[in-house]
C-alpha cells in the first residue's frame, strides 16, 4: 500500500515486481552516476581558467564517449529484456480469471469454476468501515490462492480501461473485442489495491481494483461459500 510522500514503488508482493525493483535500482544509479559525472564536468569547465588542447582535440576521447554510451545503454537494456520475457511468460496456471472493464466497475468470471462470478464496485465514501480506504475498496474482492499462477485475461465492455495492480507488478490494457492475458504470483498473503490506469470516462478514478491473496485452503472455502450463495 503507498503512503503519503513515499518516492519509491510499493513493496513487492510477487517475484516479478521483486524483479522490477532490482531493475529500478540498477537503472537509477546509472543515472545518478552519469548525471554526477555531466554535472562535475560543467562545474569544472566553468570554474577553471585552464584549458588542454588534448580535451579540446583529441580521438582518444573522442573513443571513449562513443563506447562508452554503448556499454551503459547494454547494460540497461539486457536485464530490461530479460524481465520482459518474464513478464511474458504464462507457465501452467492453477487459475484463470476474466476480467471484464465497464463504465465504471469491474466483474470477475472464475472461468476454471461453472458458476462464479461476480460485479466488483468501489465502496462510496459514506459506507467505508473504519480502516478502510477512501476511493479504494470494492464490495468484492477478488480473491486468489497465494504462491499460485495466476492468469488474468483483461477485456473490456465498453471503452478503453486497464487492470493494474502495482504491488503485484502487473498491468494490462482492457480493449473492447479483444482478450488480452498476463500473470502474476502472489507470493504472500495479503490485500493489494489497483486502479484503471486508462483514463476512461468521468468516473475513471471510481473503478478500483482489490486483489486479496489468501492461503489455499482459504481460497477453497470462499469459492465453495460463492458457488453456495450462487
Amino acid at each position: 500500500m503507498a503512503h503519503p510522500t513515499q518516492l519509491g514503488f510499493q513493496d513487492a508482493a510477487s517475484p516479478v515486481m521483486e524483479e522490477l525493483l532490482h531493475f529500478h535500482d540498477h537503472a537509477l544509479m546509472i543515472v545518478f552516476l552519469i548525471s554526477t559525472l555531466v554535472l562535475y564536468i560543467i562545474v569544472a569547465m566553468v570554474s577553471t581558467k585552464l584549458t588542454n588542447k588534448y580535451i579540446l582535440d583529441s580521438q582518444e576521447i573522442e573513443i571513449v564517449w562513443t563506447i562508452l554510451p554503448a556499454v551503459i545503454l547494454v547494460l540497461i537494456a539486457l536485464p530490461s529484456l530479460r524481465i520482459l520475457y518474464l513478464m511474458d511468460e504464462i507457465n501452467d496456471p492453477h487459475l484463470t480469471i476474466k476480467a471484464m472493464g465497464h463504465q465504471w466497475y469491474w466483474s470477475y468470471e472464475y472461468t476454471d469454476y461453472e458458476n462464479l462470478g461476480f460485479d466488483s464496485y468501489m465502496v462510496p465514501t459514506q459506507d467505508l468501515a473504519p480502516g478502510q480506504f477512501r476511493l479504494l475498496e470494492t464490495d468484492h474482492r477478488m480473491v486468489v490462492p497465494m504462491e499460485s499462477p495466476i492468469r488474468i485475461l483483461v477485456s473490456a465492455e465498453d471503452v478503453l480501461h486497464s487492470w493494474a495492480v502495482p504491488s503485484l507488478g502487473v498491468k494490462m490494457d482492457a480493449v473492447p473485442g479483444r482478450l488480452n492475458q498476463t500473470a502474476f504470483i502472489a507470493s504472500r498473503p495479503g490485500v493489494f489495491y489497483g486502479q484503471c490506469s486508462e483514463i476512461c470516462g468521468a468516473n475513471h478514478s471510481f473503478m478500483p481494483i482489490v486483489v486479496e491473496a489468501v492461503p489455499l485452503e482459504h481460497f477453497e472455502n470462499w469459492s465453495s461459500l460463492m458457488l453456495e450463495d450462487a
